[in-house]
């Protein structure tokens, strides 16, 4: 256990990691458990609902997309068995409209992926009306821009023409451009 996090925690250290990427989630829960956390994870709005439902948690994370539903149901669980529990969003589909959605409902956070461990502990142990800090290491446009198409493709169900007809590319543009890696 780390001991910047240590004693921020609290004698409960419960934490629900619901998030359908499953080496990501993986991940993500052995990293929170170098920090103090004691995870438990979830791949879907069924099996988070479950859990949040049997052990309300301390802490949760929650994906917004999820393959069988939206994560602000399981948000909703959350705050309806355990009022004081500490939810994070992470998503990698960030809109205005969600974000907003999720803070009512009662999330305190809203992370775009990818966020690390230390930014979502970071979330979680945040404290007062305090404004979070800018990023140390931004992504760098062309990173932004990889991001969004990845998002966009992925929305399309990986359909290349689809995906080129929305971003208004041309089809052989776009596949060059997911034919690359990722840009840092």
């Amino acid at each position: 256990m780390t001991d910047d996090f240590a004693a921020e925690l609290g004698p409960d250290r419960t934490l629900l990691l619901v998030d359908d990427d499953e080496p990501f989630v993986k991940r993500l829960a052995k990293a929170m458990e170098k920090r103090g956390f004691l995870p438990e994870t979830a791949q879907s709005v069924a099996e988070g609902r479950a859990k949040a439902l049997a052990r309300p948690p301390a802490y949760a994370v929650v994906d917004l997309r999820l393959e069988d539903g939206n994560g602000l149901e399981v948000i909703e669980v959350l705050h309806e068995n355990r009022p004081s529990c500490r939810v994070v969003v992470l998503t990698g589909y960030g809109a205005i409209a969600t974000a907003v959605a999720a803070v009512k409902i009662g999330a305190i956070d809203y992370l775009s992926k990818p966020a690390d461990a230390n930014d979502v502990t970071k979330a979680l142990l945040a404290r007062g009306g305090a404004l979070p800090e800018p990023p140390e290491n931004p992504m760098s446009a062309d990173r932004v821009r990889w991001e969004h198409i990845q998002r966009v493709y992925e929305m399309c169900d990986r359909n290349v023409s689809e995906t080129a007809r929305r971003l208004s590319m041309h089809r052989r543009t776009l596949q060059r451009i997911l034919a690359k890696r990722s840009p840092k």
